[in-house]
């Protein structure tokens, strides 16, 4: 099945025109439609004029403040757009809310409170994976549908993470699961024999994302007989200081570092092994993608730097290339990141599901989540972040995961 919902470079940009008073940073609830420009009135009244059945509103949350906060600004921006450009192109309107957890489940649980009174009808869940495993049993309890950009763990779409059973049915991921993005960083790394052959990784032994992915990738790497010479673990109690991790893998011999973390601590990874004159490899996974937009890193240090991702802002096709300016245009000329790209095609995704199934805004949230259930796990779906993706009764989306390198202080897409 085609996309239903095509982009147009001309609908983008109006109403990239029409989102400039908007700022990136924002406050944490914010509707999907822009604040009217001159230029762009005309699509700003398409956008703001919702049907006699009103608008459906969606929810979300995630962190717009903190450390993980380039995750949840870029979900947020790129929602928006979406939002808007839909609602400009008439039909049934969508209405967004947004709400801050600073990447913390007790706060995320807080937001669903908010976003459930504010009518929450369907959802982007949450941006991150704790948080997304603290709610996700509310969305299942309430009969909400949620699909999440970014939240991979397989603890936001299981009850029993662990063997993978209980699923909650009706709690999706736009993003390739944790146990896909170990085992297809272990394959990428076996067959590109350059990148080095002797592997250490440093992960966090209290976080289910990096956790899950680290347990795929020893299991891969060793069905594939690639070498793991050292592994290094750090929590929240001493995540800034890693010269341990990184000379016991220096010692060890590796030259290739596995990171299955996020951008935060693998800035000071990249830091400290500098100073080390230490140069392996390093090889991560999503949560390292907007290292480059880190405030005060320099990121020279992430030149070289390997990441599996579904998006590649430098992809030649028209949709990417759209959206990509529509996004610097909507954020000062920022570029957006895997987690704008995959919330995108949420929105996208969620908007041809009601389209499909006669979805209507005076639609209790309960009847809407039957229906959606029954179009994801039927339907096929492309967008930004993949072609013909297609999802199964536990929620997990089927795509592959592409290869970047950092050259230039840029993500570049590499080809095989």
């Amino acid at each position: 099945m085609k996309k239903i919902f095509k982009t147009s470079i001309a609908v983008a940009m109006t109403i990239c025109m029409a989102a400039a008073m908007t700022a990136c940073g924002g406050s944490s609830s914010a509707s999907g439609s822009a604040p009217a420009a001159e230029p762009a009135a005309e699509a700003t009244e398409a956008a703001e004029a919702a049907p006699a059945g009103g608008a459906i509103k969606i929810g979300g949350s995630g962190p717009l403040t903190g450390g993980a906060a380039v995750y949840g600004q870029a979900v947020k921006n790129a929602a928006e757009i979406a939002v808007a450009e839909i609602n400009a192109k008439g039909g049934q309107q969508f209405e967004l809310q947004f709400e801050d957890d600073a990447h913390d489940p007790e706060k995320a649980v807080n937001a669903y409170g908010v976003l459930k009174d504010g009518g929450m009808q369907v959802s982007l869940a949450t941006v991150t994976s704790s948080p997304g495993a603290a709610v996700a049993p509310s969305y299942q309890e309430d009969q909400i549908f949620a699909i999440t950009p970014s939240g991979s763990s397989t603890a936001v779409i299981f009850a029993d993470p662990d063997n993978q059973t209980g699923a909650y049915g009706n709690v999706f991921q736009m993003c390739f699961t944790d146990p896909n993005q170990g085992s297809a960083s272990a394959d990428y790394i076996t067959a590109h024999a350059d990148l080095g052959s002797k592997v250490a990784i440093i992960y966090k032994n209290d976080d289910n994302y990096s956790k899950g992915i680290r347990d795929t990738f020893v299991a891969k790497a060793a069905e594939n007989g690639l070498e793991v010479v050292s592994e290094g673990t750090f929590d929240d109690s001493n995540a800034q200081d890693f010269t341990v991790q990184l000379g016991q893998a220096k010692d060890a011999g590796a030259d290739i570092v596995f990171l299955p973390i996020y951008y935060d601590p693998a800035s000071l990874i990249l830091t400290q092994a500098n100073q080390m004159g230490y140069a392996p490899t390093f090889f991560g996974v999503d949560g390292m993608d907007g290292i480059l937009t880190l405030e005060g890193f320099d990121t020279s240090l992430a030149e070289g730097v390997y990441l599996l991702t579904p998006f590649s802002a430098d992809a030649e096709d028209e949709l990417t290339k759209n959206f990509v300016a529509a996004y610097k245009e909507k954020c000062g000329g920022e570029i957006p990141n895997q987690f704008a790209a995959d919330a995108y095609d949420c929105v996208y995704a969620i908007a041809q599901a009601c389209e499909a199934a006669g979805v209507t805004a005076d639609m209790s949230a309960q009847d809407i989540c039957a229906k959606m259930v029954e179009q994801f796990t039927t339907m096929t779906f492309s967008g930004l972040t993949g072609s013909e993706m297609t999802w199964n009764a536990n929620g997990e989306v089927t795509k592959s995961p592409k290869a970047v390198v950092i050259k230039d202080g840029v993500y570049v897409g590499v080809e095989d």
